[in-house]
């Protein structure tokens, strides 16, 4: 009996978790018909659904990304990272972006419990989603932005890194487009050899994928 009060309780809690993240996403389905999401992928691999834990890195050409980004790859939760300053101001607008499963990120100050938070979501088989270059402008042809840390977080959570790449909207009515590309396994790529060099190495790589990306969207 005490059993199945322990496991009564853990979906409980599972289902308040999600309930708000997952009323947007119900109530959103108008929004699906509206951008009518046109995917483009880089193989086969690319084209399977995503399962279990990865990491998902796109370009950030516009505010809206977050939201698109969900359009495109509507199957799943996102676990956004996103910057501490959301989290900031009223009680309401905390309480919002921490049940739409947001995690905060201090860019000037990176710390060991939010590295380990993240790790902890890609372990446990669920999707995070981030815009590597951190900010608004990172365009087709301008790929410099990337980051080496988002390739230690897919080494220590032991999952994949998939790129995504959005086309900018030009109209308001214009369909959404975006490229998907294979799973990038890092961990095999890394190797046993731990070192900085190789994970710049692996930045450079997926950075290069991203622009690939970029021109298979028409």
């Amino acid at each position: 009996m005490k059993e199945k009060n322990v496991k009564r309780d853990r979906a409980k809690l599972f289902s308040f978790r999600y309930i708000l993240h997952d009323l947007i996403r119900v109530t959103s389905i108008p929004g699906l018909l509206f951008f009518r999401p046109k995917g483009f992928y880089e193989n086969e691999e690319a084209k399977k659904k995503i399962r279990g834990g990865a990491l998902l890195i796109s370009n950030h050409v516009g505010f809206f990304d977050p939201i698109y980004l969900m359009f495109a790859i509507w199957y799943r939760r996102h676990h956004f990272i996103c910057m501490k300053e959301f989290f900031e101001g009223s009680r309401l607008k905390r309480f919002f972006f921490k049940n739409i499963l947001c995690i905060p990120i201090d860019r000037e100050n990176f710390n060991m419990s939010t590295f380990r938070e993240i790790t902890a979501h890609l372990q446990n088989g669920e999707l995070v989603s981030m815009f590597p270059a951190g900010h608004i402008g990172f365009e087709n042809d301008d790929l410099s932005g990337f980051k080496s840390g988002m390739v230690m977080m897919a080494l220590s959570g032991d999952r994949p890194i998939i790129p995504v790449c959005l086309k900018k909207k030009e109209r308001r009515f214009e369909r959404l487009r975006f490229a998907v590309g294979a799973p990038v396994d890092v961990k095999a790529l890394y190797m046993e050899k731990p070192s900085l060099t190789r994970i710049e190495e692996i930045a450079k790589l997926l950075e290069e994928k991203e622009a690939l990306l970029s021109t298979i969207i028409r």
